[in-house]
């Protein structure tokens, strides 16, 4: 079952983040390095956003327990140099090790697309680590294109 998350649901959803910044420390640990309340930190952003209506953050439950979430929000992405651009941006989606290939990231995009377009939203975007392969043929197979590649080097010299 999809649904809006709830204020009861910021601890489960705070435990859902840190395992996610575990499993994506795999792919890039330098930026994937949690502060020592990073989860309570996440949690109360969360909190934040349920009552904003340019956010959403749904969760997925399965055998009677929060599996997964999302979290997105509309917003300009562009800067005053440029036309307006209205978008949809998913900030986080996470499903927990037990849950996955069972269906339940593919729902809660949908139910944020359904969202969005709402609001008459025709786009969204995200993130995802180019070294992650399960998620990139997860993007994918959903419609997804890379539009911009993000990079890093590091600065030549001591240290």
């Amino acid at each position: 079952m999809i649904r809006l998350a709830l204020e009861s649901d910021a601890r489960r959803i705070g435990q859902l983040w840190a395992e996610m910044v575990a499993y994506h420390a795999q792919f890039d640990a330098f930026t994937f390095r949690v502060a020592a309340n990073g989860a309570a930190l996440y949690e109360r952003r969360l909190l934040e956003r349920l009552d904003d209506p340019l956010s959403r953050v749904l969760v997925a439950e399965a055998d009677g327990e929060v599996a997964a979430y999302a979290s997105a929000m509309i917003a300009d992405i562009t800067t005053e140099m440029f036309q307006p651009l209205r978008c949809g941006l998913l900030a986080d989606i996470y499903v927990g090790e037990p849950w996955r290939r069972r269906g339940l990231g593919r729902r809660l995009v949908e139910r944020l697309c359904l969202w969005f377009r709402d609001r008459d939203v025709a786009h969204f975007e995200w993130h995802v680590s180019a070294r992650n392969r399960e998620a990139l043929a997860f993007w994918k197979a959903i419609g997804g294109e890379p539009t911009i590649l993000r990079m890093r080097a590091s600065v030549p010299g001591e240290g």
